[in-house]
């Protein structure tokens, strides 16, 4: 049975007093809950603030974005190896913010997907589609393509030390939250595509929902057959709000 994850993504927020105030609280509001994992994916620069107050606590810690290239002339990128020298164990790749804003195709999404697992990371893979791709009723063509080349390139087993998360990219920051059914069927869709190149890879497989998780849908979000938890944007930098969505999980 699969368990489910919690991860915060706190984009390009933070501060090393507010920080410290907010690992702490979810530290506290989080240590009686066993059975789900959380985690949170911080800016580079805190990665070491993150290190020293999680490493001996339930709470993992990652990063948000991570170069292909494990090392050489490219100014202002980081490795997956120099992720690990923080103890990173997860690294966010794929999200739609990078795929939008910074040109990212779904080959280079590929390559740093391979590249996180290389250096013993486990990416978490974003994948999702946009209002007009949605209203055009291309969701399943355009979450596949995206899928498909991390497979194409790494094979369908490297998606055993992964994670998924599915963002519909018109829910993000956006207050709109897909409908718990509208979820599901993405989920299914996906793990069914997975299903036909390996039924056991596709079995064990966590898939995350992303896109507007908060306090008052994560339980219903969570409660659907084939969504393994969440990926939390702005809900993660509000201690009881991230705390809620996490007992929501371990419900």
């Amino acid at each position: 049975m699969r368990s489910k994850l919690v991860a915060g993504n706190w984009k390009m927020h933070g501060g090393t007093a507010q920080n410290q105030d907010l690992l702490r609280a979810i530290v506290a509001g989080t240590a009686d809950l066993r059975g789900a994992d959380f985690t949170v994916c911080v800016p580079y620069p805190y990665l070491s603030q993150a290190q020293t107050l999680l490493r001996d606590t339930h709470i993992r810690w990652g990063a948000q974005n991570v170069s292909q290239h494990d090392k050489g002339a490219y100014t202002g990128e980081v490795s997956a190896v120099m992720l690990m020298d923080f103890g990173c164990h997860y690294v966010i790749v794929g999200h739609s913010e990078r795929r939008a804003l910074y040109g990212e195709d779904s080959d280079t999404v590929a390559l740093k997907f391979q590249a996180a697992q290389v250096a013993g990371l486990i990416p978490i893979l974003c994948v999702g589609e946009t209002l007009d791709q949605r209203e055009a009723d291309v969701t399943e063509q355009v979450v596949a393509a995206q899928l498909d080349a991390v497979i194409e390139l790494a094979g369908v087993d490297a998606l055993v030390k992964s994670i998924l998360a599915y963002e519909p990219v018109w829910a993000i920051g956006t207050g709109k939250t897909a409908t718990p059914g509208q979820a599901q069927d993405v989920h299914a869709f996906i793990r069914a595509r997975i299903a036909a190149h390996s039924p056991k890879v596709a079995a064990g497989l966590q898939i995350l929902y992303g896109g507007s998780v908060k306090a008052n849908n994560a339980e219903e979000l969570f409660a659907m057959t084939d969504i393994d938890g969440g990926l939390v944007g702005g809900a993660s930098l509000v201690a009881d709000e991230f705390v809620a969505i996490c007992r929501a999980a371990k419900n």
